[in-house]
């Protein structure tokens, strides 16, 4: 799995719209053993929490490309520039913040998440 190849074509396809209308956008880190890694980085316009944010952006993920259609769970880092504003100069800066959240998604109904 290319995961450099599926960002880029997330960002032209998707995170440009959420991004620009939403002030939310994510990227793919890791998929192993049937578990995908996203990072999330929440600004200004975004109003819902990072457990609503994680199982959207999960959701969106799985459902968006058949590489993760076989996924069981996944896993969403959160940088919050919205709470944390500063955080967003060091992203720019090219300097990677610490995580605000760390929440985890099941893709099965019927199981609390």
């Amino acid at each position: 799995m290319n995961i450099e190849e599926i960002n880029r074509k997330h960002f032209i396809e998707t995170d440009m719209y959420y991004r620009v209308g939403y002030g939310l956008s994510s990227k793919l880190l890791n998929f192993e053993q049937g578990i995908f890694t996203l990072e999330v980085v929440i600004s200004k316009k975004w109003s819902k929490n990072y457990n609503v944010t994680a199982q959207e952006l999960g959701r969106l993920w799985k459902k968006a490309y058949k590489e993760l259609n076989s996924a069981v769970a996944c896993k969403v880092f959160i940088i919050d520039t919205k709470t944390y504003p500063y955080k967003q100069y060091c992203i720019h800066r090219g300097i990677k913040p610490g995580y605000d959240a760390k929440k985890g998604v099941i893709f099965r109904e019927g199981y609390l998440n």
